[in-house]
């Protein structure tokens, strides 16, 4: 405003002067001209300097005359040298097993009577593992280990001395038992090699009306050996590996891999813990019971620290005979199945088709399940209450097969 005011006010003197010298003569003509000139060029260039003032004041206001920032009325030019937000990247990988690999897993039965529990072997590098109701209401072990290539690049000994297992890459199993034919229905709902030492007539004859792959130690006894520290009998002595177990699918020419990575995959993982506290139909569980007779029994424990649960083969920690660790899990499935006999009168037929109840467990919480399977060949399903099939926490995953005769705890 105060250049527009001078401006003003030097117009009005410049008029005055031009009407009061007018009289004066022809010299006072000429000389107010030549004023009249002079004032009339500094008219001008004082407008020019005010109008360049103008132009500047709007420029240091960003350009608007109210003096608000520039940003708010138009969009500002992005600066390369703004900075950028980190871009986070999010870890989705499953970490108990390659569930993009198609690798075909081994099941394997293991020893599991309260003998022999003293020397098993190798479960904690399993991530399945199936404890199956058998005779005499007695139970076995069907482990289920995924391996690549890569991960087996040694073999291990065949007597080992002192604790731990000496080869740093091979795992030793054992002691490994005979087979029953319900133990199949296991195999196929993941494209497993099935191995074992033995069978009943049942199981070996299912196997030739099934076609699946077999390695039985009675028939190749070079991918398995004997050893006895504990003095036990000679059932309760055959070890195997995952290096020989490995050989034996090359050298008897069997598919390595499964036509699909899900076929060999049979739960959904989530990379994150489960919080089953959340749901309204959950209860704690810090200790978890499944009885398979009165001398014979498991019990869970969950440990907070490792956000594990720990097994107890009946009341007595169940440990790994080379590392002296115990064997432990993060989830359990606990499925309610039925029985009869077969016409031997001796071998059970586990009702595993059909539907059922059961419970899933995990990080210190139990929620009620139900299970079904259409066929021996296609997979269980485990789901909701409400229907929606289950997520399991990354990590191992013991499966508890238990007859409905049977009461589970937990609590």
């Amino acid at each position: 405003m105060v250049m527009y005011g001078s401006f003003f006010l030097l117009y009005r003197s410049t008029s005055r002067t031009i009407k009061e010298d007018y009289y004066d003569g022809g010299q006072s003509m000429i000389n107010n001209r030549k004023r009249i000139i002079i004032i009339s060029v500094l008219s001008a260039a004082a407008v020019v300097a005010a109008v360049m003032c103008v132009v500047m004041i709007r420029r240091i206001r960003g350009g608007n005359p109210t003096g608000e920032a520039l940003s708010q009325n138009v969009n500002p030019i992005e600066s390369s040298s703004q900075t950028e937000e980190p871009t986070v990247y999010v870890d989705n990988t499953i970490d108990i097993i390659d569930v993009n690999s198609k690798t075909r897993p081994f099941a394997v039965s293991v020893n599991n009577t309260p003998v022999a529990v003293q020397v098993q072997t190798g479960l904690n590098k399993a991530y399945i593992v199936y404890e199956l109701p058998t005779e005499s209401y007695t139970c076995r072990l069907l482990a289920l280990f995924k391996v690549e290539d890569s991960d087996v690049t040694d073999e291990a000994p065949q007597e080992i001395v002192g604790s731990g297992n000496v080869s740093q890459t091979d795992t030793v199993i054992g002691t490994i038992r005979s087979a029953r034919h319900n133990f199949l229905d296991f195999c196929f709902e993941s494209d497993a090699i099935f191995v074992h030492f033995g069978g009943s007539t049942y199981a070996e004859s299912d196997e030739a009306k099934t076609g699946i792959n077999w390695i039985n130690g009675f028939y190749n006894s070079a991918y398995y050996w004997r050893r006895n520290p504990e003095g036990l009998a000679t059932e309760h002595t055959a070890y195997t590996s995952l290096y020989r177990l490995k050989s034996a699918v090359q050298e008897k020419g069997f598919n390595a891999e499964a036509e699909n990575a899900s076929d060999t995959v049979l739960l959904n993982y989530d990379v994150s813990d489960v919080d089953l506290s959340k749901r309204e139909d959950s209860v704690s569980a810090s200790s978890v019971y499944v009885p398979y007779s009165s001398y014979q029994y498991t019990t869970f424990t969950y440990d907070a620290a490792s956000g594990n649960y720990l097994r107890f083969a009946s009341g007595e920690p169940s440990l790994d005979h080379e590392t002296g660790e115990q064997f432990n899990t993060k989830n359990i499935i606990v499925q309610k199945i039925t029985h009869s006999m077969m016409d031997d009168n001796y071998c059970w037929n586990l009702h595993t088709v059909g539907r059922g109840e059961g419970y899933y467990i995990t990080n210190g919480y139990a929620v009620p399940i139900q299970w079904s399977k259409s066929d021996r060949y296609s997979k269980t399903v485990y789901t909701y209450a409400d229907g929606t099939e289950i997520n399991v926490s990354d990590g191992r995953t013991y499966i508890e097969v238990s007859d409905v005769t049977m009461t589970v705890e937990v609590e």
